[in-house]
């Protein structure tokens, strides 16, 4: 199950989700390069292709602990524009993996979809 395209998983190392895809990615022989959002940063073009392709409510992980912490006015009005913002300043509000593999981006871990993805 090897793939001549560039395959990079973002996220953050010490998330579980991440853990599981790159663990899965591992264990099927896939190259991937990793990258991590808090060392090596997001830029707004990089998010604007995923939020294009996914929408922003996909991208957006409302059920992690930044989110929580976040005050509530600001959760009440989330809206396309201002998640947009939120998730540059703060990536972790990033559904975590995001898989870019060539033009397709997939967000969150579900093994049928990697499966599916890397036939």
């Amino acid at each position: 199950m090897r793939s001549a395209m560039t395959i990079t998983l973002y996220g953050i190392p010490n998330c579980d989700t991440v853990k599981k895809a790159r663990k899965w990615l591992e264990a099927n022989g896939i190259d991937y390069r990793f990258h991590d959002f808090r060392k090596d940063g997001l830029d707004a073009k990089q998010l604007n292709q995923w939020l294009d392709a996914l929408g922003w409510e996909t991208v957006l992980n409302r059920k992690g602990t930044t989110w929580r912490q976040l005050p509530e006015d600001v959760r009440s009005g989330i809206n396309e524009k201002s998640a947009a913002k939120l998730m540059l300043e703060q990536p972790t509000l990033i559904k975590r993996p995001v898989l870019e593999q060539g033009d397709s981006v997939h967000c969150g871990f579900s093994e049928a979809e990697y499966l599916s993805s890397f036939k």
